[in-house]
């Protein structure tokens, strides 16, 4: 999509599949920097989220190497909703070099064009040996084409199931837990985070309302252009019983409650007024303390929570239906 494309007026309405992926489509390659920051940087964690994404980060790359030391050579990693690929790159790069010879990764998303980015991006990491990395359109509500117990590391990360309507989060819980056997990963908007508008920068809504009776979120842009999109977003308790039938929850915490909040901004700050590393580190001291206390958790950017599947789960769910866009269940 063309700039000049992009800067067209364009009304997006809720609670349909192409709504979002039109929201994302629209946002163009200004998302990636948005989200994760310069793409050619891919451990630099100096974006909007980076403490956040440090974190995550620390989660992942710590699975990687136990699952290295465990004696694996070949690991199968699913990322559901994974945008223009940052994170799924991040942990196919980090599996090369702990030396996994075999390394099988997928990655979808709903959004043509942050699909066609990611491939772009991924182009030299796919023709390596021992790689076999994709990226391809595809919805979550939908069977995924991976066997039974087939993957060690999935991600949903980025809000994606802040989208899904109530009626398809079990549902698509389950087939996650159907394809995985090893951890799951994902982050959530928390009730009480700072405010976001998903595809973009807060400065480029010229006006926004998140509507909790309804799930939806209304804004309209500084360019014209308008969407309404399902947000629904989550506390600590919500989350844990959502997950807790298919998964067995080995965490689940908060993160960032204090770094955005105490972040630079300087369309307002003096010049003089800098966070010290001092400062920062006494904030990393604050964060570690306070990510999994109640009343403090549900204020944080996102909720993270990991799970590995219940045993229950490959017997009780072998084959899940197909989740349709209206949240019907076909055998």
């Amino acid at each position: 999509m063309t700039l000049e494309a992009r800067r067209q007026p364009e009304s997006v309405s809720v609670n349909s599949d192409r709504a979002i992926a039109t929201a994302y489509n629209q946002a163009g390659d200004e998302y990636i920097t948005y989200a994760d920051g310069d793409p050619t940087k891919l451990f630099a964690f100096d974006g909007r989220y980076g403490y956040g994404d440090r974190r995550i980060w620390e989660l992942l790359d710590t699975r990687l190497r136990a699952f290295h030391v465990s004696g694996a050579e070949t690991v199968r990693i699913l990322d559901l909703g994974c945008g223009p690929g940052t994170w799924l790159r991040r942990v196919v790069t980090r599996a090369r070099e702990l030396g996994f010879r075999d390394i099988i990764a997928r990655g979808f998303d709903i959004a043509e064009d942050q699909v066609r980015r990611a491939q772009e991006l991924s182009e030299t990491l796919r023709g390596r040996r021992g790689v076999d990395l994709r990226f391809e359109i595809g919805d979550i509500c939908e069977c995924y084409p991976e066997a039974d117990a087939s993957v060690d590391l999935c991600l949903c990360l980025c809000g994606v199931l802040n989208h899904l309507p109530a009626h398809d989060l079990r549902p698509v819980l389950r087939e996650i837990g159907r394809v995985t056997r090893g951890d799951f990963v994902t982050t959530v908007r928390a009730i009480g985070s700072t405010p976001t508008v998903y595809v973009g920068a807060i400065e480029d809504a010229r006006s926004f309302r998140q509507d909790n009776t309804n799930n939806r979120l209304d804004v309209e842009f500084r360019n014209g252009r308008r969407v309404s999109i399902n947000s629904h977003l989550f506390d600590a308790a919500e989350l844990r019983a959502l997950v807790m039938p298919i998964f067995a929850i080995k965490d689940l915490f908060g993160l960032d409650l204090f770094h955005g909040r105490f972040a630079e901004d300087h369309r307002w700050n003096p010049q003089h007024c800098k966070t010290t590393d001092k400062f920062c580190s006494e904030l990393d001291r604050l964060e570690k303390i306070y990510c999994r206390e109640a009343g403090f958790v549900d204020h944080a950017t996102h909720l993270l929570l990991m799970g590995t599947p219940r045993e229950k789960v490959a017997k009780v769910v072998p084959h899940a239906p197909r989740v349709t866009s209206a949240g019907r269940n076909t055998a």
